[in-house]
């Protein structure tokens, strides 16, 4: 079995026409590999929120390949996409997209419901993927009854439920207080370390620093590559 779990070959993504085209992504080259987080990080407008969304087959790219676990997102039918993100893919969004009339064991096991799993089959996976984030002991609450760090790490058990493979995050600490978003991000990491891949989307280089490797996006092209140290140097240097 490969270790690559995601490529991007090419990749552009241009959005309207003629003279009111806008061009989010160009020409983006990008691998991940199993066990390997990446972060994504660049200015508002650089097209981060885009690589992520057509590196989980939400959008086609305008060209270029992406290929998913072997699996080349053009060549697939919408029926095949569908259930290749729903077995393969995570999505983890700032705003934790939680749905309020069901609770976090149901928010969790509805992916595996919607691939046809019984109810009661899926609610043991769920119920695993919530002990992963140390919250199985609030799997009957809503999420009115949760808090923001609660509900967002309900988020990442329902993205990797059933050992999803690929997890996409984006900004997924934003909406949190500083040390939520480091037990948010601790939680991310352990998926990884676990054998899964991940994109992470920031604008912290202190949220970086969690990854194996820091990709710079400007204008929708991929303008350098670094290690996280590096970066994190950078960032205490600039703030003594």
């Amino acid at each position: 079995m490969s270790d690559e779990l995601l490529r991007l070959d090419g990749v552009a993504m241009q959005y309207g026409r003629g003279e009111t085209a806008v061009t989010a992504l160009s020409g983006v080259d990008l691998t991940v590999s199993r066990g390997e987080l990446v972060a994504v990080m660049g200015a508002s407008g650089s097209g981060k929120s885009t690589l992520l969304t057509v590196a989980g087959g939400l959008t086609p790219p305008t060209s270029g390949e992406v290929i998913v676990e072997g699996h080349f997102l053009s060549q697939l039918s919408a029926r095949q996409l569908a259930t290749l993100r729903r077995r393969s893919l995570g999505f983890v969004f700032q705003d934790f997209n939680l749905i309020p009339s069901l609770t976090a064991v149901e928010n969790v096991s509805l992916p595996l419901e919607l691939d046809g799993w019984k109810t009661r089959k899926a609610r043991r996976p769920a119920l695993d993927a919530l002990d992963v984030v140390e919250l199985a002991d609030r799997a009957d609450r809503y999420p009115a009854d949760l808090s923001g760090g609660q509900q967002q790490r309900v988020a990442i058990a329902r993205a990797v439920v059933g050992g999803r493979s690929l997890i996409l995050a984006d900004e997924p600490t934003g909406a949190l207080d500083s040390t939520t978003g480091e037990i948010v991000l601790k939680m991310l990491r352990g998926r990884v370390d676990a054998g899964a891949g991940g994109i992470l989307v920031t604008h912290d280089a202190r949220h970086a620093a969690w990854a194996d490797r820091i990709v710079f996006l400007r204008d929708g092209r991929i303008v350098d590559q670094a290690e996280p140290a590096s970066v994190t140097t950078l960032f205490n240097t600039a703030s003594a």
